[in-house]
């Protein structure tokens, strides 16, 4: 029996904390020597809270601060490495593009031809060779064309495709680079992959197109820290670490939550195996119960969420998915880890609520908040209750 676990992130992560926790996950996981194929949930730059007109209902957020930029695309590379089909699985998300009345192939299907029958011109073959990538290229380019990301992705492809053709390409380096760095060799430095990536997008045509919206620029703490710890002389930049990415993260789910469940439940069906285990951290724990609530997702098995509010919003009534008195439904996971610090006050416990379902396991992060949300992962505890209860 093959297993994978899917990893879902909480409220108030962008994409260099992210980064970092699925970093720490991954070796975790790996330790517990089970041979786990581990997927991130990467929602926070898609589905996470912007501010849409650069922060002017926030009273002096230029003058205090707010609106800093950084530099997102190194941090989507590194998302692009552990999960290469990232991009491609956004894209799959956008509604399907109709197809014509002709006899002639769709676009979906002449974007899967072109990229399935693709193979790389000598002057890419000795490029990747001068680095030493040679021996990686063509199974990467196997990979990333035979997988359900890219199939999923073709539905919303036009004529051209080139984002399409563009994320494909991007996938591809990555894959390439990460399988080289898994075998023991050095990473390149960013300009050098660019141009490996900008011979293989010549290849194929991208025209230098990127995907848009996938790039978040603020990375985040925890949330609520902002409602005690600065003053409005503060405010612009303390609404962009905090305000936005935390509060806006948990009031842009309730509004609009069901983009970031479809990318959940999305994640999941690419994920390999024949069982799945999701491990959820604060709102996407939220997000999690809400999606099995609602939908059956056959092949997921266990459901280990962290710091979660679920519980919480369901006694008050604000759970998306599901209203009190009413009860998980029968095809709802029923292994069913809930983690809580209770000096996290953003974890609550679950199987007073849930009590068919859920098993609570108390751990000590020895940390105020709130430090204490965001300690779990770094907890030998926690590692060990999840090991116990996986398995």
């Amino acid at each position: 029996m093959r297993r994978s676990v899917v990893f879902v992130h909480g409220t108030g992560v962008r994409i260099n904390d992210y980064n970092k926790t699925f970093a720490a996950v991954r070796s975790e996981l790996a330790a517990l020597g089970a041979g786990l194929e581990v997927r991130g949930c990467f929602w926070g730059g898609e589905e996470g809270a912007e501010l849409a007109l650069g922060g002017v209902s926030i009273p002096g957020y230029r003058k205090a601060g707010g609106g800093r930029e950084e530099d997102g695309d190194v941090a989507v590379w590194g998302v692009l490495y552990g999960d290469p089909g990232y991009e491609l699985r956004l894209l799959g998300l956008r509604p399907a593009v109709v197809a014509g009345l002709g006899r002639g192939q769709s676009p979906a299907q002449k974007l899967l031809a072109t990229l399935n029958g693709y193979v790389p011109s000598p002057e890419v073959r000795a490029a990747f060779a001068d680095d030493g990538l040679d021996t990686f290229l063509d199974p990467a380019l196997r990979t990333v064309a035979a997988s359900p990301e890219l199939r999923d992705a073709s539905a919303s492809a036009d004529d051209g495709g080139y984002e399409h053709r563009h994320a494909f390409v991007r996938a591809v380096v990555a894959t390439t680079l990460a399988a080289a760095m898994d075998e023991g060799a050095d990473a390149l430095d960013g300009t050098r992959r660019d141009v490996l990536l900008s011979l293989l997008a010549a290849d194929l045509h991208t025209q230098g197109r990127t995907l848009t919206g996938t790039v978040a620029k603020a990375a985040a703490t925890p949330l609520l820290g902002a409602l005690t710890w600065y003053g409005g002389r503060r405010r612009g930049k303390h609404s962009d670490t905090k305000v936005v990415p935390g509060v806006g993260d948990i009031l842009r789910y309730q509004a609009r939550g069901e983009s970031l469940r479809r990318l959940i439940r999305r994640t999941i069906d690419h994920a390999p195996g024949d069982h799945v285990t999701v491990i959820a951290h604060s709102l996407g724990g939220v997000a999690s119960v809400d999606l099995l609530v609602q939908e059956k997702v056959e092949r997921v098995d266990q459901l280990i969420t962290v710091g979660s509010q679920a519980p919480f919003f369901y006694e008050t009534g604000a759970l998306v998915s599901l209203e009190h008195p009413a009860t998980l439904p029968d095809h709802f996971p029923r292994r069913w880890l809930n983690l809580y610090d209770r000096r996290d006050l953003l974890s609550f416990a679950a199987a007073g609520v849930f009590p068919q379902h859920a098993y609570d396991q108390e751990v000590n992060n020895r940390q105020p908040f709130p430090f204490a949300h965001s300690a779990y992962w770094s907890n030998s505890k926690v590692w060990d209750a999840i090991g116990t209860w996986m398995g």
